[in-house]
């Protein structure tokens, strides 16, 4: 795994072990293997009792639903920048506004499947955000990135990190491409603190070829649901909250329905306000903030 830091300036934090050092310009970390095991407190019999939480309670994906049209590397797919925002004006506005209310000031934060911008509101100051996705040189453009690192999760899920290392996680318009999901939001609980956030937004648009066949054939209800049923599998995630903004509700089902109408907004042949989705849910409980 490359991780690169943002700037040479920074200090890499207690809980990112680096195990090799390197000149500033070429970084090369690997973290360490070794989770801590989570238990709750003991039980009559002084023994030590496993929790349950962040299993995988039920595999959501069926075999076919896990493939793609283009079954080559998603690694060559994004090997190439694309310097563009994949949504429209009014889809990030509405994001951004959403972060405002439910990211805290000085927060930790893991930006998944990210890009070179990570529509977080700019006058709000965060601890640390660490990004993540599969082109380098995308990530080193995000201005909001302290650190960050390229990997495949459709090849290896694990996120190497310690238990409880952020207090918010996010994933912007990338879920249609995760082939084993309930991995990954495995993976996202263990390394939310308690009470910490997931926060996974989505729109009608894709690489029609790299999506999921389960994502590619469903419709915006399907999909709201597929990515309930992707929290509800994980142990000890909260009920998921769905935010909507649909733009022109009236006709929105019968665009739905159209296949013309619904392949080139797909494509982005058509103007108009992208359908904004955001599921949120929260590591074993939704903290209250005066």
């Amino acid at each position: 795994m490359i991780t690169i830091p943002h700037s040479c300036h920074k200090s890499w934090p207690p809980s990112f072990p680096i195990t090799s050092s390197k000149s500033c310009a070429s970084l090369l970390f690997t973290a360490q293997n070794d989770r801590p095991k989570i238990a709750n407190t003991l039980n009559e019999n002084n023994e030590t009792k496993q929790s349950s939480a962040g299993r995988i309670k039920r595999q959501v994906l069926t075999k076919d639903g896990r493939t793609k049209l283009d079954a080559f590397s998603d690694r060559e797919f994004y090997a190439y920048p694309r310097f563009v925002t994949h949504v429209d004006d009014g889809f990030i506005t509405t994001l951004t506004n959403l972060y405002s209310q439910r990211l805290r000031p000085g927060s930790e934060v893991l930006d998944l499947m990210s890009s070179w911008v990570s529509h977080l509101p700019k006058e709000v100051m965060y601890k640390r955000v660490v990004g993540h996705g599969l082109n380098a040189q995308e990530l080193a453009k995000n201005p909001r990135l302290d650190y960050f690192f390229v990997k495949d999760l459709n090849q290896n899920q694990e996120l190497e990190f310690q238990d409880g290392s952020f207090d918010a996680v996010l994933c912007t318009v990338s879920v249609q491409y995760l082939q084993q999901p309930e991995k990954v939001f495995s993976e996202v609980f263990r390394v939310l603190k308690p009470g910490g956030i997931f926060i996974l937004s989505f729109s009608n648009r894709m690489f029609y070829e790299k999506a999921i066949s389960a994502w590619r054939e469903g419709t915006a209800y399907s999909r709201v649901q597929l990515v309930v049923q992707y929290f509800q599998c994980v142990e000890g995630f909260t009920q998921p909250e769905i935010v909507r903004k649909l733009p022109e509700a009236a006709g929105a089902a019968q665009e739905e329905r159209s296949p013309f109408k619904w392949f080139t907004r797909l494509m982005g042949l058509l103007s108009g306000s992208d359908p904004f989705y955001a599921i949120i849910a929260y590591k074993n409980f939704k903290p209250v903030h005066e």
